[in-house]
């Protein structure tokens, strides 16, 4: 497998990860009767800021994660693998991985730094292909 599939596959394992990291403070501050309904309402009370940004965090790594998908897709099916290439996805997956943290803190400017640096992975991955 190639070390963009590699991380393609790391990075989708981390959205899973992402998921109980925000499921589980979710499901204790909510309750399994919200959390377990059909949301057809606003919760009673809400979460605490570390559980809601973990949930924001998870839906921007959602967003990411398919543009990092066509990323690798493009550069995969081109055969356009290269050390840039690879160098390019682990960075990414280290930018993810920095940004859990980072959101779920609240550390400004640190963290929109983290997410420019995952996106800008991303972006030239896609040039690259093109070249």
């Amino acid at each position: 497998m190639s070390a963009e599939l590699t991380v393609l596959t790391l990075a989708a394992l981390l959205q899973g990860l992402q998921f109980v990291l925000y499921a589980v403070p979710a499901n204790r501050e909510l309750g399994p009767g919200y959390t377990m309904s059909a949301r057809d309402r606003e919760p009673s009370q809400a979460m605490s800021d570390r559980t809601a940004r973990l949930g924001r965090a998870m839906n921007n790594h959602f967003e990411g994660l398919i543009l990092f998908g066509i990323a690798v897709g493009v550069v995969q099916m081109s055969a356009q693998n290269t050390a840039f290439t690879a160098a390019c996805a682990w960075v990414y997956l280290i930018a993810r991985l920095l940004y859990i943290p980072a959101y779920a803190l609240g550390l400004r400017p640190h963290r929109s730094f983290i997410w420019i640096v995952g996106f800008a992975a991303t972006m030239l991955m896609l040039l690259a292909a093109l070249i």
